[in-house]
């Protein structure tokens, strides 16, 4: 039983940060998941998979796991890189090879 600590991506259809502030450990599924014959349902006897627990730091979630002698594997955040730009530039004379108007 081996535990994810991440920190969330922010939500691809919103251009904002909620929810990516804090950092969450959560466990890798045991076994795989099965499909009830009858009715179609994807199902898990893994009880593990419904845990999600959030912390405010990495450090709080690493000790969390160790003093419960939880495996765990840190899985570091991406920042994404940003160009400063301001919207007169997009009409700049000094921009190139690009259709501005």
């Amino acid at each position: 039983m081996v535990a994810r600590i991440y920190k969330p991506a922010r939500n691809a259809m919103q251009s904002g940060v909620a929810k990516t502030k804090h950092w969450v450990l959560e466990f890798e599924p045991a076994q795989p998941r099965a499909v009830e014959p009858l009715m179609g349902y994807t199902s898990s006897t893994d009880m593990t998979s419904q845990i999600h627990l959030s912390f405010e730091t990495k450090e709080e979630a690493i000790a969390y796991a160790e003093r419960r002698n939880i495996a765990y594997r840190v899985s570091e955040p991406h920042e994404p890189a940003r160009r400063k730009m301001a919207y007169s530039d997009n009409f700049s004379f000094r921009r190139q090879g690009q259709w501005t108007h």
